[in-house]
């Protein structure tokens, strides 16, 4: 427990300073390198915002590993046939491949069940692309858990999963730039990269719901999930915010789904609202058929009904 929650144990912890270097070669090119007009760059209130979000999101990620890491040890200890070696270079390149693809269907949840993208939206509520936004990270990680509880089960070390999530947070951060167009065909094939990680942030409809991906895009060629990006993305959520308020990017929606469910009459609808995708609603009721029309004088009333013939047996 105490390498766990030591920082200088935690690759994020190294990567902080180049976070910030990024960040200001970010900004130099787009002041004084030649671009189109089709980069978002910064605006203040909405990068201070990011970095906020990002610096409490440490506490409550700190919360998240104090909880899943008792609950990793006993599956670990108490359920996993085997334990497999973490001092083997196959073991790193196994736990990096498995945390990301828990990240990959865990991000997948995020978007296609209300409750969670009510706590994953806080990061899709800026209006710009850049290194900045990377550092929007919301405060409810909490359903990770679920998709990560696999792993020590396989015989991975608990402790090992966060350092593999370090470097995918790592990785997924280098991700969030306009300056940066498309790389070498067989990296675009493979990893996550910027263009890719671009069409996630679209608010566009042929954007919704794509490119999951944290480190590899394999998975969302995989499992139908992946597009290209073929125009410039417009940023942010379907229904844009217009406050910069933490509280009300972080937790607004949880308001926005209660308010729903208290407004629900039937327990089904209740349900729907809270695990249904983003948008879901009941179905509107049937109209109700218009009454037929009364026959004209002297029409021909219905024919009468004829009798169906027995079968013969």
């Amino acid at each position: 427990m105490d390498e766990l929650l030591d920082p200088m144990k935690n690759p994020v912890t190294y990567a902080a300073p180049f976070f910030v270097l990024t960040i200001l070669v970010e900004l130099a090119a787009l002041r004084w390198l030649d671009h189109d007009d089709n980069v978002t760059g910064y605006a203040l209130k909405d990068a201070r915002t990011s970095i906020s979000m990002g610096i409490v999101s440490l506490v409550f990620l700190t919360a998240f590993k104090l909880v899943s890491f008792v609950g990793f040890v006993a599956v670990a200890t108490y359920l996993a046939p085997w334990q497999l070696p973490t001092d083997t270079w196959w073991y790193w390149v196994l736990v990096v491949l498995g945390v990301d693809l828990g990240y990959y269907w865990h991000h997948r949840f995020s978007h296609r069940v209300r409750i969670a993208w009510a706590g994953h939206q806080a990061h899709h509520s800026s209006d710009f692309m850049n290194f900045g936004t990377a550092l929007r990270q919301k405060w409810n990680p909490w359903f990770e858990f679920f998709f990560w509880l696999p792993l020590p089960l396989l015989g991975f070390a608990p402790w090992t999963l966060y350092v593999a999530f370090g470097i995918n947070l790592i990785y997924q951060f280098f991700t969030h730039t306009e300056v940066v167009d498309r790389l070498p065909r067989p990296v675009e094939w493979v990893m996550n990269t910027p263009s890719h990680h671009r069409v996630h942030h679209g608010s566009d409809p042929e954007y919704l719901d794509k490119n999951y991906g944290g480190i590899l895009i394999v998975w969302d060629r995989l499992f139908g999930t992946f597009a290209p990006e073929r125009h410039r993305p417009r940023y942010g959520l379907t229904t844009p915010v217009t406050t910069f308020n933490l509280l009300e990017l972080q937790y607004g929606h949880y308001r926005e789904i209660w308010q729903d469910v208290r407004a629900a009459s039937r327990l089904r609808d209740k349900v729907g609202y809270v695990v249904g995708p983003p948008g879901w609603a009941p179905a509107a009721p049937a109209a109700p058929a218009a009454p037929a029309a009364p026959a004209a004088p002297g029409a021909p009333g219905p024919a009468p009904a004829v009798p169906e013939r027995p079968s013969c047996t």
